[in-house]
């Protein structure tokens, strides 16, 4: 994060309510004309009114200060909300009222954000606000500009303080520490599933003494006679599998849901899965292509891995061409050469799509586990529960559904090719990718 503070500029102006009882006195003084006792009210008022007026130029600008800064993380997590804090200080020692007005970055397009609060004579405070970038990049925040008034909130003092600051913003890491206890267990938590083992991988750990609820399958006969009580084996998951990420950046990942593309939602979860898959021991890998080959991380189990993962989806850039899945496919063949699960992240949006690309997908899937992860339009689901008030809204829901007809289709096309596949809505991908990875897991799959 670069941080950049300049000098503080400060200017006093007229407060909107002094104009409201500058017109209110004029008009006293004006009814004076035929009411005598108004224009003696109007002088007194008018008298009084700049006296306070001058007293608050002079309280504001020499009897205290204020002091403003603001408070940013390293980094701030793509598609999450990222609080942001500012420090506010001031040794009037009376009350004062303070509007706030921090420059957010251009990403953000908002042009109102404003922070409206009274302090306490000679007072500290904190307020904190919140903000969900949707794309990685780097953010530049601009002035903080703040505006105080005395409790008669006549006259202004405004105070410009240039804290030009540009923090980084990379996948969603906020995103990877809320699924990291999915490493541990896999029982519910955050919306994952409970997975029910199936099997073992066969990879033995060690023997151990029986206990109610283990399986009386591995009981170890030679083990139980030698010490005269039941012993079982103990298994563990298989370790040190390859587990690759593979994201498509051409055009079909361009498409929008809350703001974010699909193209980011798959780099926010491919970190996520990267993250568990080291903490099962496994080895995550990292591919991305449209027409060529943008980026391959080797998998590696070490901690510097995520590291690298980290670095290579912050920097992902692409223009959204037509994606190469015949190159993806030699890429696989010629980069990849034992078993692996690969996970593709993809869109198609017809089934004519899909099947001019699933020669390659199925030569991929002979040597790989291969899991093709599609997305559902939620904004189509929604439109083909939604009940029709007129002929036009039929034709639109009819239209709907066949877009929801044809994910269905795709899903059983991979199926009947034997390639794996996740149909899902983007918010709901990494629950879902995680699912998928443990119950291949518990299958012994991988």
């Amino acid at each position: 994060m670069i941080s950049k503070v300049k000098n503080i500029y400060h200017s006093l102006f007229f407060h909107p309510r002094f104009f409201f009882i500058w017109g209110a006195i004029v008009l006293i003084i004006f009814l004076g004309f035929w009411f005598p006792f108004l224009f003696i009210l109007g002088k007194y008022l008018f008298l009084i009114f700049v006296l306070i007026s001058f007293f608050d130029f002079v309280y504001l600008l020499k009897q205290g200060k204020i002091f403003v800064k603001r408070k940013l993380p390293q980094r701030l997590s793509n598609g999450d909300n990222n609080s942001v804090l500012i420090e506010v200080s001031h040794t009037y020692n009376l009350p004062i009222y303070v509007n706030l007005i921090d420059e957010l970055p251009k990403q953000f397009q908002k042009r109102d954000f404003e922070l409206k609060f009274k302090m306490l004579p000679d007072s500290y405070t904190t307020k904190k606000y919140y903000l969900r970038p949707v794309k990685r990049g780097e953010y530049e925040f601009g002035c903080i500009n703040v505006f105080v008034s005395s409790p008669f909130q006549l006259v202004r003092l405004r105070k410009k303080i240039e804290q030009y600051e540009t923090v980084k913003v990379y996948p969603s890491f906020i995103q990877m520490k809320k699924y990291d206890l999915i490493a541990l267990s896999n029982k519910s938590y955050l919306g994952v599933k409970k997975i029910r083992r199936l099997g073992h991988t066969m990879e033995f750990e060690h023997i151990k003494e029986y206990n109610k609820g283990d399986d009386y399958r591995t009981i170890n006969w030679k083990a139980t006679a030698k010490h005269n009580k039941l012993m079982v084996n103990q298994y563990q998951d298989e370790k040190s599998q390859n587990l690759y990420s593979i994201i498509d950046m051409g055009r079909m990942m361009k498409m929008p849901f809350h703001q974010m593309t699909l193209l980011d939602y798959a780099i926010n979860s491919s970190l996520t899965i990267a993250n568990i898959a080291l903490k099962k021991k496994d080895k995550p890998g990292l591919i991305t292509f449209e027409k060529k080959i943008h980026t391959f991380l080797k998998p590696d189990g070490s901690k510097e891995q995520l590291h690298l993962f980290f670095e290579s989806l912050y920097a992902q850039k692409t223009r959204f061409l037509e994606t190469d899945y015949e190159r993806l496919y030699q890429f696989v063949q010629h980069n990849i050469p034992t078993r692996s699960l690969l996970m593709l992240y993809t869109n198609f949006e017809h089934i004519n799509s899909l099947k001019r690309q699933l020669p390659f997908l199925k030569k991929i899937a002979k040597k790989h586990l291969f899991v093709v992860i599609i997305f559902k339009n939620t904004e189509l689901s929604s439109l083909v529960r939604k009940k029709t008030a007129s002929t036009h809204e039929l034709y639109h829901k009819i239209i709907a559904q066949d877009f929801a007809w044809q994910k269905k289709m795709m899903i059983k096309e991979l199926q009947l090719h034997n390639i794996q596949s996740i149909l899902t809505a983007p918010t709901e991908l990494t629950t879902a990718v995680i699912n998928k990875y443990l119950h291949l897991k518990a299958r012994g799959l991988i």
